[in-house]
């Protein structure tokens, strides 16, 4: 086979047979797959969780992941944000001419490995190849199927006063550890937090009725997924910020770098509000994970100022985080 990819590998003739034959097919071995129809035929029982996202980090290799986990990670949590057990996922690879296929297999081996890790089968895809200069090397489209959870309501609605904020570990590790990598930065120091949440989220989910909403606080960060979460609503979200966990890599690089880590997004982290009576158990069992050992319980729902997100500082004073109004990072996923 060819060093790189030629525009031949996209024009479905040999080529494009033999990338799928060669790289793809041995990688993510399965009956729903080997079929190489136009779509899978899927078992699925009761209502179903279905979400897409698109991938387009540069750079695709980077300090804890690459492309190819980031973009299992990404449709596998926010399916289980969803409350569903991640069952099938498509893969869609949109290829530049000259991207090397060495690569290409480091991808896609990455992709196996965290869909098995996650348990979820990929069943369909797609390839395409673009002119050289028009891809940026790689872009990742995946889509997913998972089975709802009976008896669990999660979301907006739920969300009342006196309920307990926690968040699964430290944040913004992933933004800065893409901004480190782009730009030589700290070499090393910081490493990326993408992961599969399957475990951290069965845990909190034992707890049922108790768990209100759950999210993962990818782009925006904390902050602007907590102002999701409140705004035009009568209630608001008041952080403490000494109970809020960063990395000391992490708070070092963003003092350095004049930015805020409940800004920088995290691909292995989830926000959950939680009913009071049960916040302190649920922390307690997220800190049986290594992905959650870190959990704590950050804030709670208030109701003055409504519609707000406040950080309350260790010395006392407050001040309102407002949703991301700029790209601190443009393309960390």
């Amino acid at each position: 086979m060819e060093e790189i990819i030629s525009m031949s590998h996209g024009n479905g003739g040999k080529k494009t047979s033999r990338l799928i034959e060669n790289i793809i097919l041995p990688s993510f071995n399965n009956k729903e797959l080997n079929i190489l129809g136009d779509g899978a035929l899927l078992n699925v029982s009761g209502s179903i969780a279905f979400s897409t996202d698109s991938f387009v980090i540069y750079p695709y290799f980077f300090p804890g992941g690459d492309i190819g986990k980031l973009s299992v990670c990404g449709t596998v949590n926010d399916l289980l944000m969803c409350g569903s057990v991640p069952k099938y996922l498509s893969l869609s690879l949109i290829i530049e001419e000259g991207f090397k296929i060495e690569d290409l297999k480091k991808i896609i081996d990455s992709i196996s490995k965290t869909a098995e890790k996650a348990n979820i089968k990929i069943v369909t895809g797609d390839t395409k190849v673009v002119d050289r200069g028009h891809g940026h090397g790689i872009y990742i489209n995946t889509a997913g199927i998972g089975e709802r959870i009976e008896g669990i309501d999660l979301g907006r609605h739920r969300i009342e006063k006196g309920d307990k904020i926690i968040v699964s570990g430290s944040v913004g590790n992933h933004g800065v550890s893409i901004l480190c990598a782009r730009e030589n930065l700290l070499e090393g120091n910081i490493i990326s937090d993408c992961a599969t949440l399957n475990e951290v989220v069965s845990a909190a989910l034992d707890f049922g009725q108790a768990i209100k909403i759950l999210r993962d606080p990818t782009r925006g960060g904390v902050a602007t997924t907590l102002n999701e979460f409140v705004e035009n609503s009568s209630f608001s979200i008041e952080l403490f910020e000494d109970k809020i966990p960063v990395d000391l890599n992490v708070k070092t690089a963003c003092d350095l770098l004049g930015l805020d880590p409940l800004y920088s997004a995290n691909e292995g982290k989830v926000l959950i509000v939680a009913s009071a009576d049960e916040a302190d158990n649920i922390v307690s069992a997220l800190r049986k994970n290594k992905l959650s050992k870190d959990a704590e319980i950050i804030g709670e729902v208030v109701d003055y100022m409504p519609s707000k997100v406040i950080l309350k500082s260790s010395f006392g004073g407050r001040r309102i985080l407002d949703k991301l109004s700029h790209d601190i990072l443009p393309r960390i996923c």
